[in-house]
């Protein structure tokens, strides 16, 4: 039987970010190491819906912290165009 993944409150704050910046389940499913169906019933469950399609997001504040290494706006910029396009961040493997 498979094990019950504990889900933490930065994991579930990240979902509810990537669905409402209209993030597609298969790339928050990448993202988070996870299977669709698992990052579909969390977001189910938390309440992570997709912006209806007249939303407009606020502008940029050009004051804003730094995005973290991976974020999908900056990894997507780096490697449009490249056989890496669509890849998901790579993660580092520490042994």
């Amino acid at each position: 039987m498979p094990q019950k993944l504990p889900w933490t409150e930065a994991q579930d704050l990240r979902l509810k970010r990537l669905r409402a910046e209209g993030v597609t389940w298969d790339a928050i499913a990448a993202i988070l190491g996870v299977s669709r169906y698992t990052a579909i019933e969390r977001g189910r469950k938390i309440g992570a819906r997709r912006p209806p399609p007249e939303y407009r997001p606020p502008p940029e504040d050009p004051a804003r912290e730094p995005l973290p290494p991976g974020h999908p706006r900056t990894w997507g910029a780096i490697t449009a165009g490249t056989t890496l396009e669509g890849c998901p961040y790579p993660l580092p493997w520490f042994p």
